[in-house]
């Protein structure tokens, strides 16, 4: 009898027969757990539960609870609305169908029938139905002239596209009722765990993102095993088209686009200038106090220099084509870091003037494709809180960690109580393909970080594969106000980089050393940012941060004199106000500041003019109470500026 030793995720080891099955594994330990797994992490790679193991392994139950759990749970379903499209639309040729952050979707080539609402409710029906027969979904390995063979009989162009680009000897089918399609996997084991089923968009969507290629249907949906869970996330939905940062941006007057800027360029209207300027001033206060220096780079450079931080190689893809300047070629800049290893290497560096923070605000450019852009969270022109720490490996702790805290700093001014580090490690089979060819500095990185995390007590999660090409990295997940999972920010460690660009510093022997740099952009970039914070607050701003912070509503004409020196106080602190002199009734302006959500209303009558007081309201509280206007203005100014110190 063979035994394999498999190494669970709290250090544990424990002896099985070698072919056991990561749910015949569940299954030895309870059976509960086994009714409530959905796919394995064997060595760092999702897998169906019911693949056998053959060898040693680590191994990682995952369940609903897992992000990888659910994106299986959610790549099943795809697979199971294929079965159902079969099934109603006979002929009907198929894209991919892969799973996204809130569900998943297929794109479909229905050779130009038309698929409406009442077919969305038809294809429920029938995942439902599906479901019910509790098909396993198996798992097949396949030639690729099998594949071929199969999808040519019927006629699939799209799936024989990407078989042509397949390696033979690594292909796979997946089979559950009678579907059967072209797929990696992982799988759930049958389609009786998904027990809750809602198709939400009908959409149009390029075949690969590419203007080039057909048109195809995309069918968005979303299922769960508890029917009661997709009834709170139909209604999280509902509160989230209400927070819809394109519609409350509009209303608020806060970006737009414009066809002939081009798509993914926002254009900042005031009050979306206004909130930039804040965010700039916070970060750059906390900068300031965290010892980091200010520098300035080009929107443009050579290709030598993205050649030589290995840039181009990996994300060639998504860079704007090369211009052409005097027979060189220049790029746009799709990131700042190159530009600050530049800075780094302008003068002679000594283990004293370490570490050395560099920020700045720099605009970057990059090519999403068409089909990618949507509102502000994917944009081809984005504003970026970047910096870059340059650090010996002694300092490395201490400067990760403050990033880190500099986080939380954060999370706490924007009333952000969910939050977990994702912390994305390399895969050493992919070494000198998407991973720099470094095997002991990824080991030596990654365990630095690790030990950061461990040791500050920070909510984590450890993913596989998904790190930067030059090193390890932290994505910060932050949840909204509604549980809407959003990417803020990132925390990377670059070994590869300094070495490529030759940076040295000399050490306290005299002795020149390679420094250690460290990627931190804790608020991310504008565009994304002020994205999260419209549907956070549903675009009710604290007052620091809201484009416009008090409005001044005089009851009659009679009144514009004394309001226009309150303005002018409240101009002299700094603080945006708006001044309506229409004509009309203060029940009416007053409804007009409540819709454009203006933290402050101060209202002015006879009794307050003659007194030099202001009747203050506030949105979404309505009237509390009199005030002297200096007083109010001193304490609003205070209350704001302590935000920033």
């Amino acid at each position: 009898m063979n035994m394999i030793n498999i190494t669970f995720p709290d250090g544990a080891v424990k002896q099985y027969e070698a072919g056991i099955t990561a749910m015949e594994i569940a299954k030895s330990i309870s059976e509960g757990l086994a009714r409530k797994v959905l796919s394995a992490k064997v060595n760092n790679e999702v897998r169906d539960a019911n693949r056998p193991i053959d060898s040693d392994a680590t191994l990682q139950l995952l369940t609903w609870d897992d992000k990888e759990g659910k994106s299986t749970f959610w790549h099943s379903s795809a697979h199971l609305l294929a079965e159902a499209l079969e099934a109603l639309f006979p002929g009907v040729k198929f894209g991919i169908g892969p799973p996204v952050d809130n569900g998943f979707y297929y794109d479909i080539d229905l050779g130009g029938t038309t698929i409406g609402a009442e077919d969305l409710v038809a294809l429920e029906k029938k995942m439902k139905e599906l479901a019910g027969q509790k098909n396993p979904y198996v798992r097949k390995e396949v030639s690729k002239a099998e594949a071929l063979q199969y999808f040519g009989e019927k006629n699939d162009q799209y799936k024989l596209e990407l078989i042509e680009e397949l390696e033979d000897g690594k292909i796979t089918f997946y089979t559950q009722g009678n579907f059967v399609d072209l797929c990696r996997g992982p799988h759930i084991p049958d389609t009786g765990y998904i027990k809750a089923v809602k198709l939400t968009n009908i959409a149009g969507a390029y075949w690969r993102g590419s203007e080039k290629n057909p048109m195809l249907t995309r069918i968005y949906g979303v299922t769960f095993p508890k029917q009661g869970e997709l009834d709170a996330y139909l209604e999280m939905m509902e509160e989230a088209k209400k927070r819809d940062h394109r519609k409350i941006g509009k209303e608020l007057e806060i970006f737009t686009f414009d066809d002939d800027v081009g798509p993914g360029m926002p254009l900042w209207l005031p009050n979306g200038a206004a909130m930039i300027e804040q965010l700039e001033r916070l970060a750059k206060a906390t900068e300031q106090q965290a010892g980091y220096q200010r520098v300035k780079t080009p929107h443009i450079a050579k290709e030598s220099m993205y050649l030589k931080s290995g840039h181009l190689p990996y994300y060639e893809d998504s860079m704007f084509p090369p211009m052409d300047i005097d027979g060189q070629k220049y790029y746009l800049k799709a990131m700042n870091c190159p530009h600050h290893h530049k800075i780094f290497d302008a003068v002679p560096r000594s283990y004293k003037d370490l570490p050395l923070r560099l920020a700045e605000y720099g605009t970057c450019y990059r090519y999403e494709q068409s089909g990618e852009l949507f509102g502000l969270m994917r944009v081809r022109s984005l504003q970026m809180n970047d910096a870059h720490i340059y650090c010996t490996e002694e300092q490395f702790k201490a400067e990760f960690e403050s990033v880190n805290n500099m986080y939380l700093k954060y999370f706490d001014i924007f009333g952000i109580d969910k939050y977990v580090m994702r912390f994305s490690t390399h895969a050493p089979e992919k070494l000198g393909q998407k991973y720099v060819n470094e095997p002991e500095l990824w080991k030596k990185t990654e365990d630095m970080v690790r030990k950061v995390l461990i040791e500050s007590g920070i909510p984590y999660v450890e993913v596989a594969d998904e790190a930067a090409f030059y090193g390890p990295k932290i994505d910060v997940q932050i949840w909204s106000a509604i549980g809407r999972e959003f990417t803020l920010a990132t925390n990377q460690v670059d070994f590869a980089q300094p070495l490529r660009f030759n940076l040295k510093y000399m050490n306290s022997n005299n002795e020149p050393e390679v420094p250690i740099a460290i990627h931190r952009a804790p608020l991310g970039t504008h565009e994304r940012f002020i994205g999260f914070l419209i549907e956070h607050y549903a675009g009710n701003f604290p007052a620091w941060l809201a484009p416009v912070q008090v409005a001044l509503l005089p009851i009659s004409d009679k009144f514009n004199d004394y309001c226009e020196g309150i303005a002018e106080m409240l101009k002299k602190h700094e603080i945006r106000c708006s001044f309506d002199t229409r004509s009309e009734k203060i029940g009416r302006k007053i409804r007009d500041a409540e819709t454009k959500k203006i933290p402050y209303m101060l209202i002015v009558g006879e009794k307050e003019a003659e007194s030099g007081m202001v009747s203050v309201r506030k949105h979404g509280e309505g009237d509390v109470g009199t005030q002297e206007a200096a007083a109010f203005v001193s304490q609003l100014y205070q209350s704001i500026e302590s935000i920033f110190h």
